[in-house]
């Protein structure tokens, strides 16, 4: 299945809705957001999603995703997550809005900080992205980056040395 866009996505979630929540008789969702069951639900469903990308499944990775944030639309791990796979398929405006959104909701989410830098230097958005870059180098954001993905620090510095001198 080809990547969709993040509208196309998000309209078809609902078909993959026996992951993420299981049907009512009424067709209203029972699961309250920020409840335990939406948590294990939601971690269930990056689960799964990460699962189909690795197969190669992107689009059906990403329509998990937005199912799920259906359920939690303000989870900054599910837009960071939904930015990284469209992200990795090349779909650079796409993975920047997602993880824009997400740096909206916490600003120093190292992750969707990393997406957005990335997206927005493969999108020519020099300025922009040097800036998320730095932010990215700095206090909590950078803390996040050096302990939850240490590999990836040299990168983020190589990256903003680069664009600095373009």
């Amino acid at each position: 299945m080809p990547l969709q866009t993040p509208t196309q996505a998000h309209s078809q979630a609902r078909s993959a809705a026996s992951i993420v929540s299981p049907p009512s008789t009424d067709g209203v969702s029972r699961i309250q957001p920020g409840s335990h069951e939406a948590t294990l639900l939601l971690a269930q469903a990056r689960n799964a999603a990460f699962e189909q990308a690795s197969q190669g499944r992107l689009g059906e990775g990403v329509n998990l995703l937005c199912n799920a944030l259906e359920i939690e639309p303000t989870s900054v791990d599910l837009l960071s997550d939904v930015a990284a796979l469209l992200l990795s398929a090349g779909q650079l405006a796409d993975a920047a809005l997602y993880a824009h959104q997400a740096v909206q909701l916490q600003p120093q989410h190292a992750p969707s900080l990393y997406t957005l830098a990335f997206a927005l230097s493969g999108l020519g958005e020099i300025k922009a992205a040097i800036e998320v870059l730095t932010t990215l180098c700095q206090g909590e954001a950078a803390e996040m980056l050096k302990r939850e993905t240490p590999e990836l620090a040299p990168l983020v510095a190589m990256e903003l040395r680069r664009l600095q001198t373009t």
